[in-house]
């Protein structure tokens, strides 16, 4: 099995991935999660791994939620403009 990859890793794709659809696309928890396991194998980040992931990058203020017709995650008002 390959060496699993950390929560910093996977908060940085992820950052990286909101970031470069911010305005075109909204992104769910479940998308982002997708992406990732898509990105690193599901041998080396599973769910969990994705929704401490996500928890960081909230909490961190890096990131946020929207809720438009269901919840997304997109980057603050600020750092979109």
């Amino acid at each position: 099995m390959a060496d699993p990859v950390s929560v910093e890793e996977v908060a940085a794709a992820m950052f990286d991935l909101v970031k470069s659809t911010y305005g075109k696309k909204n992104l769910k928890a479940m998308d982002l999660t997708k992406a990732m396991i898509e990105q690193f194998g599901e041998d080396r980040c599973d769910k969990q791994l994705c929704k401490q992931a996500i928890r960081q990058l909230i909490d961190s203020g890096k990131c946020t939620y929207s809720y438009v017709g269901g919840s997304y995650i997109t980057l603050p008002p600020e750092a979109g403009s």
